[in-house]
């Protein structure tokens, strides 16, 4: 009777094997149908040259605006000017702010809503003592080992000419839009949150000319090489959907302060440490949200056999996995509202207690939560109730996007036709972009640039020998003609 059971079970259990091996044989990525796309023409010099000249521009933004050299910003402006002479006779040029910029490019029928291509014009600075850590200047613009270097090569320069050399072009073959196509420019999109940020000032001139779009599309992912050996190796393009919110919070004690020759059991700094350590070991609840199942679902789809044999039951596995997943901070980030102490003060004298100690606490806020859910959360884990919580700015997370959109077919049939690649993945952007200011005008806000970018590149974006591949310019502009002509050609 036992070795009945015995081979019943051994049977069962092979039936599940075979099961789950077709179940991964199956599980491939999903063939898009795709248009029968033109042949495009790329100005490649002329997009490769304008670029380089675009990141000798240094358009550096700066929270105190008297410190911005705008006459640089205005030199970009002329850059585009002398580049693309079509383009600025045939769209309708508005200035607004210190240094935005809208085109408009009229579409034919008037009935259809706009969309929009948008990107900003400044960059993060160079601090002085890392000019020397540069293989080559920061805002030299030079090519060389097969790339362009630069401070806003791939943050976000190439993006901007990439969408105006894309128009010219179009304007060179005499495509005419049927839906009006607008692009907007901020110049401080790097300062994350400003009062007199420029994004808003753009999407509310569009707002009070009475304009709503169908939708926007921004930075924020990219193509990503991904080559594992004997695990994965294909291109995956990240298609943002959402954002997460931004918080800064100044936490305080106070304390008697006095002579440090007679110190208390725990100054003002040592009861501050208390806090900082309740907030980092009371992280917010970590959750499986829908752009992590999205990504995980196409990451898996692409694995090579026989690790899709684990990554075709994901779906299944990822909760049960959330306790590990969670101790990972690159996926923690996905997973929860994170808490980053990076700011500390106490006593401005070696010799003198604090009778002051302040920690600045930055919070991504994962859509679901909100700064108001921040501040109660400070309060609920931190044991001592007599610190002192001030918000010094932020802002919400942004709506999640549909992916059920024409933009997101668009974008998907593109990359699939230049790449033959599998759909794009909708993710979450962990930083913030300007996209969030135009929540207004549409719910569809898209973050993707279209440039192939491998991990180690991608990781340079604010950092030092910032520089882009020659190699993924063409199919960039590729996808920019490709996007209006699908999305605003009709």
């Amino acid at each position: 009777m036992k070795k009945k059971y015995k081979i019943a079970a051994l049977s069962a259990a092979g039936l599940l094997l075979a099961g789950n091996a077709v179940h991964a044989a199956l599980y491939r990525p999903k063939k898009e149908q795709l248009p029968d796309f033109p042949e495009e023409k790329v100005n490649l010099d002329r997009y490769t040259e304008t670029l380089c000249e675009a990141i000798r521009c240094k358009t550096v933004s700066n929270l105190d605006e008297s410190l911005v050299d705008w006459d640089e910003f205005y030199k970009l402006h002329r850059l585009f000017e002398n580049k693309y002479p079509l383009l600025h006779k045939n769209l309708k040029k508005r200035t607004v702010g210190k240094a935005g910029i809208i085109y408009t490019w009229q579409g034919s029928d008037p009935s259809l809503k706009p969309i929009a291509l948008i990107g900003h014009q400044d960059v993060v600075p160079v601090e002085e003592k890392k000019l020397d850590d540069w293989t080559h200047p920061p805002f030299a613009g030079e090519i060389a080992h097969g790339h362009i270097w630069g401070r806003g090569s791939t943050d976000m320069k190439n993006h901007v000419v990439g969408i105006l050399e894309s128009v010219e072009t179009l304007l060179e073959e005499g495509f005419t839009p049927r839906r009006t196509v607008i692009i907007c420019l901020g110049y401080n999109e790097e300062l994350v949150d400003t009062e007199n940020a420029a994004a808003p000032m753009l999407s509310k001139a569009l707002e009070d000319d009475g304009i709503k779009l169908e939708s926007v599309l921004d930075e924020g992912g990219a193509i990503l090489d991904m080559d594992v050996p004997h695990i994965i190796s294909n291109k995956i393009a990240g298609i943002g959907i959402a954002e997460k919110g931004y918080a800064d919070f100044e936490i305080s004690v106070d304390a008697k302060g006095g002579h440090s020759s007679t110190p208390p059991r725990h100054s003002a700094v040592g009861e501050l440490s208390k806090v900082i350590l309740d907030l980092e070991n009371h992280q917010f609840p970590a959750r499986i949200t829908q752009e992590m199942k999205m990504v995980a679902d196409t990451a898996a789809r692409n694995t090579k056999f026989p690790v899709r044999l684990i990554g075709c039951n994901l779906g299944t596995l990822l909760p049960i996995l959330k306790p590990v997943l969670a101790q990972i901070p690159p996926i923690a980030s996905v997973m929860r509202t994170t808490t980053a102490v990076t700011m500390t003060q106490g006593s401005p004298q070696a010799n003198v207690m604090p009778q002051k100690a302040t920690a600045t606490v930055n919070f991504r806020i994962l859509p679901g939560n909100s700064i108001a859910d921040v501040e109660k959360h400070i309060h609920k884990v931190v044991r001592n109730k007599n610190i002192s919580v001030r918000l010094l700015g932020g802002n919400e997370p942004s709506l999640v996007s549909p992916t059920d959109t024409r933009t997101v077919r668009a974008i998907t049939q593109i990359c699939c036709g230049i790449h033959d690649m599998s759909a794009p993945a909708p993710f979450m952007v962990m930083g913030a972009t300007d996209a969030r200011h135009y929540q207004n005008l549409t719910d569809q806000i898209y973050r993707f640039s279209p440039f192939i970018m491998p991990p180690e590149i991608l990781m340079l974006a604010h950092g030092t020998d910032e520089r882009i591949s020659l190699d993924c310019l063409e199919n960039g502009i590729v996808f920019f003609k490709r996007y209006i002509r699908l999305l605003a050609g009709e």
